[in-house]
């Protein structure tokens, strides 16, 4: 090949890669459409009307978190409805739901009952529950930082005597679980200060939500002993439900989720009594019992208590004895010495 065409056959190689190059930078360089643009939301033409932020059951005592204004098409608009213009959100907070309602619905003056209404309290019940009132100190209710809405156990504490001459028995017992607080005082509401702060008020009663049988049990140990609050947790629910499940105390319904929300609903709301746990004096101090002062016999104990012997019917040994056990049941067996 002559020099010609190989100086004619460089040329166009370096004609093909400055194109080539030249067409890449065009191409990358090119401005792409901004795929990522916000798209516009239509505007809504009409009034923010009160709707509900989550589902609001039956009996739901209603706080700041529960409600909020939203635009809602003014064709839409019905005369039941709250709008901002004219409602203070603050004086509903406390007010209880008299029927369901969803997430995101429009929230009616017919579905709500306010403090003091007649059968407002009937309306925070849920169905087959009770409200029961009992007196409460400072001391025994937190301190005042239990509000209308809150869940409580109940701590029974009590002074058990027994028979003997010891000092009695202290012990406290959790004789009730998962309580709904109604209100405290005549208060159903949680007032808040011009800074939108909660106010913390004590109160000398408080009204919860009971089955009827945990009504009796709570009248009956307002007589016993003294009633503390003791103020749950809200992660304790989720804890519990897992514990039924696992024991088999309820089953979680297969391929229904309402079937299972109403489940989940029905637990965390359930109050509960029985298998009690208890603390004794002698769980906090040494220099207290663990159990009941016995009661002790007459005559021959008394004689044994004075002569360091054992009583064994009328009788007291005073010599070495030996103690002869059948089951449950011990006997007293005299080997010598003078009776």
């Amino acid at each position: 090949m002559d020099g010609r065409k190989v100086i004619l056959l460089v040329g166009a190689l370096i004609v093909a890669a400055v194109t080539a190059f030249m067409a890449r930078s065009l191409i990358y360089g090119a401005s792409a459409p901004n795929a990522s643009a916000a798209v516009e939301t239509p505007k809504i033409d009409g009034p923010e009307v009160l709707v509900a932020t989550r589902a609001l059951p039956v009996g739901t005592i209603l706080d700041a978190t529960a409600l909020k204004f939203q635009p809602w098409p003014k064709e839409l608009v019905e005369n039941a409805y709250y709008l901002k213009a004219s409602t203070d959100l603050k004086s509903l907070q406390g007010t209880v739901v008299r029927n369901p309602i969803t997430a995101g619905q429009p929230v009616t003056q017919g579905a709500l009952v306010k403090p003091g209404d007649r059968g407002f309290l009937a309306a925070a019940l849920g169905p087959g529950m009770r409200a029961v009132t009992f007196p409460v100190s400072a001391k025994t209710a937190v301190a005042g930082f239990v509000f209308p809405g809150d869940r409580v156990d109940l701590v029974l504490t009590q002074d058990v005597a027994g028979g003997g001459d010891g000092p009695p028995l202290k012990v406290s017992e959790t004789v009730m679980r998962n309580l709904r607080v109604l209100a405290t005082d005549q208060r159903t509401d949680n007032t808040t200060d011009e800074n939108g702060k909660t106010v913390v008020k004590t109160f000398s009663t408080v009204t919860v939500e009971a089955t009827p049988k945990i009504a009796e049990q709570v009248a009956v140990a307002q007589t016993v002993g003294e009633l503390s609050l003791s103020l749950r947790s809200i992660a304790d629910n989720k804890t519990q439900l897992e514990e039924a499940i696992a024991s088999g105390d309820v089953s979680v319904p297969d391929g229904d989720p309402k079937a299972e929300q109403a489940m989940l609903l029905k637990i965390a709301s359930q109050p509960v009594s029985g298998e009690s746990t208890y603390s004794t004096g002698a769980d906090v101090s040494r220099f207290q019992r663990s159990s009941v002062p016995g009661k002790a016999e007459s005559g021959a104990q008394s004689m044994a208590d004075a002569t360091g012997g054992i009583p064994v019917g009328k009788a007291v040994i005073t010599g070495p004895v030996v103690r002869v056990a059948r089951g449950t049941s011990v006997t007293e067996v005299p080997v010598g010495g003078k009776n």
